[in-house]
């Protein structure tokens, strides 16, 4: 029997795929509509998490963060079986991860951080990407488990805390690419392009392709084959802002990048690929 704590999106989409393939599931959320919505598909709902997780083999957990994770995992201590093992999908900081870890360890449960880069219709779909990392035996004997549930497992080391700083990694760049839409979009309107022609150009125009070569060009070191000069770089994030501002917009987050990329032009590095702001050499 598998127990899944927190059933809203993610967690009520793996919910309805894990019944799919004929598992028995014991369900809890803070919110009991939540867990009790999944019954019409064939979970048993329990108001008490203690109450959920009594006699399962998996219990799996996806909620908001470190907090949450130990408010709710910290009572069931004494009730979780010493054979069971503890899956927490749960989006978290390296460090309490680690410390989560090593806790569960030393209570004599199996506790595996597995966090995943899929959305609600990856995780009903069972495609997407899910992290694992830590003990190289603990990962084999898992993997079979946590298979079903993804498109990817994408193994990540012998730190268990990998998995959580990998996640953080891929997270961020999301938020990255949110504030600069925010730009773009706001750019776009101060010069009276509506934003379904902004959404057209990136429908030609793929910016993300740059991503993977300039990551590249921060893995190897090697800035001094610029394809964009960062001194034209900071000219065009100039003229953006100039541009922005002359029709009464403020951008948020260009000024910020302008600032680190003044910081390495200063430092001596304009004639570097504009990658090189994500050295550190400054």
């Amino acid at each position: 029997m598998i127990a899944w704590l927190g059933t809203g999106l993610l967690g009520g989409n793996f919910v309805q795929k894990l019944l799919e393939r004929g598992e028995i599931v014991h369900v809890w959320n803070r919110s009991p509509e939540k867990a009790r919505a999944l019954e019409a598909h064939g979970a048993k709902a329990f108001d008490s998490a203690i109450d959920a997780v009594r006699g399962a083999s998996q219990i799996h957990v996806t909620l908001s963060d470190d907090a949450s994770v130990d408010s709710v995992l910290e009572p069931l201590a004494d009730v979780i079986l010493p054979t069971a093992i503890v899956f927490d999908h749960t989006t978290t900081a390296p460090t309490p991860t680690g410390e989560r870890i090593a806790r569960w360890k030393q209570r004599g449960r199996t506790f595996v951080h597995a966090p995943v880069f899929m959305g609600p219709a990856a995780a009903r779909s069972a495609s997407g990407f899910l992290l694992l990392s830590g003990d190289p035996a603990l990962r084999e004997r898992v993997k079979p488990i946590l298979a079903p549930m993804t498109g990817k497992i994408l193994e990540l080391g012998d730190d268990p805390t990998r998995a959580a700083s990998f996640k953080l990694c891929g997270n961020m760049m999301l938020l990255v690419i949110g504030g600069g839409l925010a730009d773009v979009f706001a750019f776009g309107r101060s010069v009276g392009i509506d934003p379904k022609d902004v959404y057209g150009l990136f429908t030609e125009f793929n910016p993300g392709m740059a991503v993977q070569g300039r990551a590249k060009a921060v893995a190897d070191g090697v800035y001094d084959k610029p394809s964009f000069e960062l001194t034209m770089a900071r000219k065009d994030l100039r003229l953006m802002v100039e541009e922005a501002a002359r029709h009464g917009t403020k951008l948020d987050v260009l000024p910020s990048v302008g600032a680190l990329q003044d910081r390495y032009i200063t430092a001596g590095f304009g004639a570097d690929d504009s990658s090189v702001i994500a050295s550190g050499k400054a």
